[in-house]
């Protein structure tokens, strides 16, 4: 019992025993540093590229510069336009929850194996029967556009 006691006190010193860190012991060199990615000249030229890129880039009229007074002044008159500010809030709060939720959901799926798998498989079988169904042949994408805008009518009231 004593024996085994010091075998295992004695392996102890030594996996708790660390070496200095001011100097390596002997044998022992530090591995030499690595490039970081951004020095390589691959990517020096990819930047190079991207900043010619951004100073070619010029716009020939001073009409498409954005005012921000003049968005806070348009978001102003909008937001004064509206009668029913209450259900705008509730609405915006409802949807930002309708998000969230959602984002919890699929953080749940996606974590049960095999699951994110099916559902992908499903979503493919979807889309092709969707392509087949109303975008292959020319009187089905009639079709579509036909209920397309039936739907459009029916959310703007118009119908």
């Amino acid at each position: 019992m004593a024996v085994a006691a010091s075998t295992s006190m004695a392996a102890t010193a030594v996996l708790m025993h660390r070496l200095p860190a001011t100097k390596p012991a002997a044998g022992f060199f530090p591995l030499p540093q690595r490039p970081s990615l951004s020095s390589t000249p691959f990517n020096q030229l990819k930047e190079c590229r991207r900043s010619s890129q951004l100073l070619v880039k010029a716009s020939s009229s001073d009409e498409s510069s954005i005012d921000a007074n003049e968005l806070f002044s348009d978001l102003k008159e909008k937001w004064d336009a509206v009668e029913n500010k209450t259900t705008v809030i509730i609405y915006g709060g409802g949807a930002v929850v309708a998000v969230w939720l959602a984002s919890i959901l699929i953080g749940a799926v996606n974590s049960v194996p095999l699951l994110p798998k099916i559902m992908e498989l499903v979503g493919l079988g979807y889309t092709g029967w969707f392509v087949y169904r109303y975008l292959l042949f020319k009187q089905s994408r009639k079709e579509l556009a036909t209920d397309i805008e039936a739907i459009k009518k029916k959310i703007a009231g118009s119908e």
